[in-house]
C-alpha cells in the first residue's frame, strides 16, 4: 500500500517551487491532491501532470488571505472528495526591506499570506477533519523563523508565528486525532534561486554545514512523512531541514 493511499491533501501554494514538487510526491504515494493557488495555469499544469502519471489531483482557484474563498475551497474540497486529511499552509511569499526601510504595505502583504492565511486555512478546514477524529496539519515556517535573517523582519515574523501556531494546534486538537507540526527549511533550490548570482549562492553554500542547497524533493520528503501514518505520535515539533544550518 502507497504510504498516502486515498488520503485527501489540500496543499496551498502547490503551484510552483516546494508546492509543486509536494503535490507530485503525495500523488505518486497515494494521495489524492486538492492544489489552492492563485496561479490558474501554473497549478492546471501540476494538476494535468499528477493525472498523466495515474494519480488524482484538482485545482481550486484561492487567494489564502481571503475568508470567503478560503471557506468555500474547504467546503468544495469535502463535498468533492468526502472529507479532508491533510493540510499543508505551503502558500508564502517575501518582501524583504531592512527594518527602517520596510513599508507598512510590505509587512502588512507577508504577514497576510504568510500568517493570517495559515490562520484562516486551519481554521476552514480544522472542523472536517474533527469531523473524522483524524487529520494531519503540516505548516511551512523557515529557518528564520529560529534564527531570523537581515532585512527579512516581517518574513521572520511570521515564521515564528507559524511555529507557535503549530504548537497551540497540536494542544487544542491532538484530542481529536489531529496532528499538528511545522517544517523548517534551509536554502533550498527552486526556480527563484535561477535569477540569484553565483556569488551569492557560493555564499549560501558556505553558510550550510552540507555545503549545498537542499532540493524540492528533500524538503517533500519531510512533508510525506509528517503527512503519513509514520508520524502519529509527532505533534507539535518543528523539523529542520536545512542541511544544518540552524545548528
Amino acid at each position: 500500500m502507497k504510504r498516502l493511499d486515498k488520503n485527501i491533501a489540500i496543499i496551498t501554494g502547490g503551484a510552483m517551487g516546494i508546492g509543486k514538487a509536494t503535490a507530485l510526491r503525495f500523488a505518486k504515494e497515494g494521495a489524492i491532491v486538492a492544489i489552492w493557488d492563485v496561479n490558474k495555469e501554473k497549478a492546471q499544469a501540476v494538476v494535468d501532470q499528477i493525472i498523466a502519471e495515474g494519480g488524482q489531483a484538482k485545482f481550486y482557484t484561492v487567494n489564502t488571505m481571503d475568508e470567503a474563498q478560503v471557506t468555500a475551497a474547504a467546503a468544495a474540497v469535502n463535498a468533492d472528495f468526502g472529507r479532508i486529511d491533510i493540510l499543508l499552509n505551503n502558500a508564502g511569499i517575501t518582501r524583504d526591506s531592512s527594518l527602517k526601510k520596510m513599508t507598512r504595505d510590505q509587512w502588512d502583504l507577508v504577514i497576510g499570506v504568510n500568517l493570517t492565511g495559515v490562520y484562516l486555512c486551519t481554521q476552514a478546514v480544522v472542523p472536517y477533519m474533527e469531523a473524522n477524529k483524524y487529520g494531519r496539519i503540516i505548516n511551512a515556517s523557515s529557518v528564520v523563523g529560529l534564527t531570523g535573517n537581515f532585512g527579512q523582519t516581517n518574513y521572520a515574523a511570521t515564521k515564528a508565528g507559524v511555529i507557535g501556531m503549530s504548537k497551540v494546534w497540536a494542544r487544542e486538537f491532538g484530542r481529536k486525532g489531529i496532528t499538528s507540526n511545522a517544517v523548517a527549511p534551509g536554502f533550498i533550490h527552486t526556480e527563484m534561486m535561477d535569477t540569484i548570482p553565483e556569488s551569492v549562492l557560493e555564499n549560501l553554500t558556505s553558510r550550510t554545514p552540507l555545503q549545498r542547497l537542499g532540493t524540492v524533493d528533500e524538503l517533500a520528503n519531510a512533508y510525506l512523512f509528517l503527512a503519513s501514518s509514520e508520524s502519529s505520535f509527532i505533534n507539535g515539533t518543528v523539523i529542520s531541514v536545512d542541511g544544518g544550518l540552524s545548528l
